[in-house]
């Protein structure tokens, strides 16, 4: 494959991703508005599941046949490629058949060792999707391997905007029938996404079939690997992304399986324990993933980067792209972590204004831990691109552990209650960034400059948030909550760039350094 292939392909991945990041992080804000924290709880009861399912049936598979596929075209064994591809193609069948199972005939089980029974038609609507993304799954993986990532791309869009328009159609014509037929609306948005990416997928395999039948062909000719060999090779590659992946839907299966219990252990019904879980997964976290949009193409970026370079042992130009990422990831996390937590309540009642004002102590608990979030995902990909994928999966896990022991204990206090929760995602984002940073200083002998990485973006995000905070506060009475938030924000992020330009937060010289970064340096001066 040539390298200008290759990155016409990252980049075509790249910008579905972040099309597709998008939708998904402004799906949840209208779906929440419609269907109110207790539709919100119904939902998110269902969906880490399902998520965590489909990382298990799905999430290395792609990558598996891809390698395996164009291994195996590279030399001429057409033939060997498409077997590697019709075989894998049934075992995501037989996956995707036993999820589907699992999700579907066992939801009353589930939802009701959850004690949230109402969850139950979320459950069984998202059921079928488990059914549809494994053999979706094996055909971008098929196209991947055959260095056409298009399919994947648009397929990957459909999907997601599927999702989007039927699940929030759905929800509103179902409202009327109930909270839990509403929010199974909501959810039947991902089965409906799925069997419309499907449909696209398989038309365009319809389409490439004669080109592929000529090639097989004109396959040179190869002994046929055993079904047994195939498999073993699948599983060896799949196995350690699938972990890889499944490691934050656990996460987010501890807050599932904890909060509503422990909830309702301290004196909340299940109705109140359900509202307050919606509120704290299905509203708040929304927002903490956000910048994530910002922080995902840091990550993507500088994955190739450090790993072309640590190829060809230029360890200076590791440890400054390294430091480059980490200082941009500080750079976006920590304004954003600080104005969501300055303007919280404001923000809260702005986006959900039917929700109890008390929703806004959610978000400000939780903002806390965006800056953390921001750099594990951008040191997950300096650790990839130095081959040690399993450093930042280990970490992960530690950092669930005290998850899981933090929130059981805390959300149990009336006086904490979901915020309980809150506390131990932040202190699990907060671990795994500290073990991350760790892992990356060990492996580079790399020192980060501490008032350059730390201080002048802490003050700078210190000012913006004053500035924010009696920006709403001076504007609030004239002009309603609503318009005063917005003016807060926007006049937060000016102050932000022009506090950090001028005391000498990033330079020209850093800022040509990013994608598209010489267009960008143009507005910045250059150091004297």
């Amino acid at each position: 494959m040539s390298k200008n292939s290759f990155l016409k392909g990252a980049v075509v991945l790249g910008v579905a991703g972040l099309i597709v990041k998008i939708l998904g992080a402004f799906f949840r804000i209208p779906l929440g508005r419609l269907i109110t924290s207790e539709g919100m709880g119904y939902y998110q009861t269902a969906y880490p599941i399902y998520v965590l399912l489909l990382s298990i049936s799905t999430s290395g598979f792609p990558i598996a046949i891809s390698k395996m596929v164009s291994e195996r075209r590279a030399v001429g064994n057409y033939k060997g490629a498409h077997r590697v591809f019709t075989i894998t193609l049934k075992i995501l069948l037989v996956l995707g058949l036993l999820t589907f199972s699992i999700f579907f005939f066992g939801a009353r089980i589930i939802v009701n060792a959850l004690n949230n029974p109402n969850a139950y038609y979320s459950m069984v609507a998202l059921a079928p999707a488990l059914l549809f993304v494994p053999i979706m799954a094996a055909y971008r993986g098929y196209f991947q391997g055959r260095n056409n990532m298009t399919p994947t791309a648009v397929s990957q869009i459909i999907e997601q905007s599927a999702r989007v328009g039927f699940g929030l159609i759905l929800a509103y014509f179902l409202m009327p029938k109930g909270l839990d037929y509403a929010a199974a609306g909501g959810s039947f948005g991902a089965t409906a996404g799925a069997i419309f990416g499907m449909a696209f997928i398989l038309f365009v395999y319809y389409i490439n079939k004669p080109k592929i039948e000529k090639e097989l062909l004109k396959s040179e000719e190869f002994e046929e690997e055993s079904y047994k060999v195939i498999i073993k090779s699948m599983l060896t590659i799949a196995l350690p992304i699938i972990i890889g992946a499944s490691v934050m839907p656990i996460m987010n299966m501890i807050d599932v399986s904890i909060v509503i219990n422990r909830l309702m252990a301290s004196g909340y019904t299940q109705s109140e324990a359900n509202a307050l879980y919606g509120q704290l997964t299905g509203m708040a976290a929304t927002l903490i993933n956000l910048p994530q949009v910002l922080t995902m193409s840091i990550a993507m970026s500088i994955v190739p980067v450090v790993s072309q370079a640590y190829a060809l042992r230029d360890m200076e130009s590791v440890k400054e792209n390294a430091n480059l990422s980490v200082r941009m990831a500080v750079l976006l996390g920590l304004p954003s972590g600080v104005g969501l937590m300055v303007l919280a309540t404001p923000i809260m009642q702005l986006l959900y204004p039917n929700e109890p004002a008390s929703i806004g102590q959610i978000l400000f608990f939780m903002s806390l831990g965006v800056v953390f979030l921001s750099l594990i995902q951008t040191l997950t990909g300096i650790l990839q691109g130095l081959g040690k994928s399993q450093i930042p999966v280990m970490n992960l896990f530690i950092a669930a552990i005290f998850k899981l022991v933090c929130t059981y204990t805390l959300t149990s206090i009336p006086s904490l209650n979901v915020k309980g929760a809150a506390i131990g995602t932040v202190l699990a984002y907060m671990i795994a960034a500290g073990l991350d940073i760790y892992w990356v200083r060990k492996l580079l002998n790399i020192k980060f400059d501490i008032n350059h990485l730390l201080i002048k973006p802490l003050l700078t995000a210190a000012i913006m948030g004053v500035v924010a905070k009696l920006t709403h506060m001076g504007l609030t009475d004239k002009l309603g909550n609503s318009l005063s938030t917005v003016i807060a924000i926007v006049l937060a992020i000016i102050v932000y760039v022009v506090v950090l330009i001028l005391i000498g937060g990033i330079t020209k010289e850093e800022i040509e350094k990013l994608p598209k970064g010489k267009k960008l340096s143009k507005f910045i001066p250059s150091k004297k």
